[in-house]
């Protein structure tokens, strides 16, 4: 058997969250950005500042909508 289509849904019905999880992942996805173009921020305390984002966008991807679906 072989799979043709699939379906696509939400993280949540509620709005405020869908705005809350797309603004996470805006500014983590800005943090990111910001740290690796800039020449100036390839420091220690901004190579830190990327792997936090990095795992913030992780969180963010994975357990919220995962805890958003089990309640």
């Amino acid at each position: 058997s072989s799979l043709k289509e699939f379906l696509l849904l939400p993280f949540s019905d509620i709005r405020e969250l869908q705005l809350l999880h797309f603004l996470g992942i805006y500014l983590t996805a800005l943090i990111i950005t910001a740290v690796a173009c800039d020449d100036r921020l390839h420091t220690p305390m901004y190579f830190f500042l990327l792997n936090l984002s990095l795992l913030d966008f992780g969180s963010i991807s994975i357990t919220i909508p995962k805890s958003m679906h089990n309640s």
